[in-house]
This record gives structure tokens, sequence and C-alpha cells, in this order.
């Protein structure tokens, strides 16, 4: 075990909280999956359930290991190439993508010959973030203009996020929210941005235009969905959603202080994705205020273990990189939180770690991967740092016994043992 821990490199008050949340997951996932179980396609089997996610989680810690394991600039490399792979694996997705768990919308491309499905999104948008934070960390002889980031920054950007658009608005909304936040931390000029912003609510009104001149058309069908929601979460008019918003609600409010404890869930059994989208109205239930308070404090400590790790990065790259990989992580987690009390319209966002699915558990493990490697990077050059001094005080240790050895031999190569014997002496008594 011990040797296993020494391997682990990088912030462990990360890996810590990594643990955590993955250790708490287990129950949480374990009591929703039964209407999984024993819904229309379930075998009644919850331990398959847990197991599954088991298996997730394990496959999603072993892409930590292995990607804090490969240098974190290598990746600068990596997103120049892998964005234009994303934009085929979208548009795939758009004209051939998969439907999971009872939603009308193209998001997940399931793998031949192996069954496994994941969404390209979550890829897409580690791919985005990447690449963003390394155009933004170039050096450059002239300062960055408009013409020029509008092309080589802001192009690839509209580019990824149209092609996620029609299937997947939160995830859009949240990417390009990112996007923005992480330009500004890197300098980007204010003006630009503001620039961007505009063209960015004009494209998306273009979209909404098109989605009215086109009512039947399969790109548009998720439209109706989005205002749909919008409408009904500003208003007291019946919707689709309301079902499980209600449930939702019903859970947390049946959990009060301390809940009705693990596996004793009633709504579980009635609430559409409560083991995915809806698991924290489920652990308000089973565990009460005291334990949905405890949830956030771990998102709300992550989240300021990564503003720590981005402030010691000793490269703009890193720095970025950490913020652009972090953040969105735990803005998701909010959202997802946010949806279950009703402070926002149902998005889709899952809670990362905690909630079951494999895609987006391996795709978040992913991330921390990069994040921890960061902090790896950091944590050997600080331990270069302490070798260097040990070194230089060990060298300066030798220098100062050779001086006092060569100081010893000296005093007593002309030590006075007999003043007759010694010519200064005899000299002096004459």
């Amino acid at each position: 075990m011990k040797q296993l821990l020494s391997n682990l490199k990088g912030d462990k008050v990360i890996w810590s909280f990594l643990a955590l949340l993955a250790l708490f997951s287990f129950m949480p996932v374990f009591s929703a999956s039964t209407n999984l179980a024993f819904g229309r396609d379930g075998d009644g089997n919850t331990l398959a359930y847990l197991i599954k996610h088991l298996a997730h989680l394990g496959m999603g810690f072993m892409i930590i290991y292995f990607v804090h394991k490969v240098p974190y600039h290598y990746f600068r490399v990596i997103s120049r190439i892998g964005l234009p792979f994303v934009w085929a694996l979208l548009v795939l997705t758009l004209f051939k993508g998969t439907h999971i768990g009872g939603a009308n919308a193209s998001r997940w491309l399931q793998l031949p010959f192996i069954g496994i499905s994941f969404q390209t999104s979550s890829i897409a948008a580690i791919m985005l973030y990447i690449y963003v934070a390394r155009y933004l960390s170039k050096t450059r002889e002239t300062p960055i203009t408009f013409k020029s980031s509008l092309f080589e920054l802001w192009l690839p950007v509209f580019v990824t996020l149209a092609l996620i658009l029609p299937a997947n608005f939160s995830t859009t909304a949240l990417m390009f929210a990112m996007v923005v936040m992480v330009a500004f931390i890197g300098k980007y000029q204010l003006k630009y941005i503001g620039f961007i912003i505009g063209m960015a609510i004009a494209g998306l009104l273009l979209f909404f235009l098109l989605a009215k001149a086109l009512p039947n058309s399969k790109f548009f069908s998720r439209v109706g969905t989005w205002t749909s929601r919008i409408e009904n979460f500003s208003s007291d008019k019946p919707g689709e959603d309301d079902y499980q918003i209600e449930k939702a609600k019903i859970a947390i409010a049946s959990g009060n202080l301390y809940g009705l404890g693990p596996g004793k869930s009633v709504q579980r059994h009635f609430l559409p994705q409560s083991s995915s989208d809806f698991i924290f109205a489920i652990i308000i239930e089973e565990y009460g205020l005291v334990g949905g308070l405890l949830v956030l404090g771990l998102y709300l400590l992550l989240l300021f273990r990564f503003v720590i790790a981005a402030h010691k990065a000793n490269t703009l790259f890193g720095k970025l990189v950490v913020i652009s990989l972090g953040f969105p992580m735990i803005f998701q987690a909010l959202i997802n939180m946010a949806v279950a009390v009703e402070l926002l319209p149902v998005t889709g966002q899952t809670l990362p770690l905690i909630s079951s699915g494999g895609s987006s558990i391996w795709m978040t493990c992913f991330a921390l991967g990069i994040i921890i490697n960061v902090t790896k990077k950091e944590e050997e050059i600080e331990q270069e740092q302490k070798e260097a001094a040990k070194r230089e005080e060990a060298l300066q240790k030798l220098i100062d016994q050779q001086l006092e050895a060569d100081e010893h031999k000296i005093s007593e190569n002309y030590s006075i043992q007999d003043s007759s014997k010694n010519p200064i002496d005899a000299v002096i008594n004459k």
C-alpha cells in the first residue's frame, strides 16, 4: 500500500478529495439504482449496477494515474491534433448518435464490437479548453490582435460549440462561459471579449430563427424542449419536467436535517434519472441537509485547491490548464445541485464523480489527471530545488571541513613547541 501511495505524485489533497467523493458515491448510486433495476428494462439486480459503478470508477482512477504520468506540456500538441478529430466525432454524433436513458438527443457514440457508449461533447470540452490555454499562453513578439485571434482562437471555439449546440444547449453554454473566463484570466483584452459575446448572442439568435423556419428538421429538434423548459421554469405552466422537479423537491423535503438513512429513499422509485441527473435529491433525502452540505463543501474545497494549484504553477500554460479544466467541473456540480432544488431549469448535467455513467466519469478523471499532472510538475520542481539546496549545503560543509583541515595542518607545521627552533622567535629574541 505504501508503495502504491508513493507512486501517486502531485497534490495529495486533490487525491484525497477525489477518493472521498468516489467512496461516498457508492451508497447513493446503489440506493438510486433500484429505479433502473426494477424499471422497464431492468432485471431487478441492483448489485449489478453497483459493480458497474465500481468498474467505471476503477477505470477512471486508472485514467488519472496514467494521465498524470505524462508530462502535461505534451497536451499542447495533442490539443492541436485532437481538435479536428473531435470535430469529426461530433459530426458523426449528430447524424449517427444514439439516445441513452430516455434522452431524445443524439449525444452518445457507441464503440463497435465493444458496446461502450461515450458522450463526445465531454472529450470535445477537454480538447477545447487545452487548445484555448495553449493559444493564450504562447510566447509572442507582438501582442494578440482581434483579427489574428479571430481565426486562430475563436473560429475553432465556435466550430466546436456549433457542433455541440443542436443536441446539448446546457453543455454549449457552460463551455462558452468557461472559455470566456479563461480568456479573461489569460489577459485577453476586455473589449475583444465583448465583441465575442455579441457574436455568440447573434449566432444563437440565428440558430433559433432557423429552428422556427424549419420546425420539422431533425437538426433543430431540441429547440422546442429548451424553450418549454425555460417557459415552464419562469411560470406556473405545467410541463414535461415538472414531474421530475416535483419528485426531487419531495425527496429534498423528506430529508430534513439528518435524512431518512442510507438506502431508505422513497422517491428513488419514482424519480427519473435518480442515479445521474437528480442524484443530489436522493443524497439529501437519505443523508439530510447535513449530507448535502458536506457534498457541497467537498466540491468547494476542491475548487479552493484548484486555485492554489493554479497559483503555484510556474508557467502560464499550467495556470490556464488548471483553471480551464478544474473550474468547469465545479460549476457543473453547482448546476446539478441548483437544478435539483429548482434554482435552474433542467439541464441534464451530472454530479462529477458521484453520478453513475461511464463516459462522464472517465472524462472527468481524464481532466483531473491533467490537473494533477500540473501539480506533479510543480512538486518535482520543488523537490529538485530542495535536492539542489541539500547538495549546495553538503558542498559547503565539505569546503568548510577542508579549510578547517588545511588550517589545522598549517598550525601544526608552525606550532611553537620550542621558541629556539622557531626562526621568527629567534629573530625577535636577537
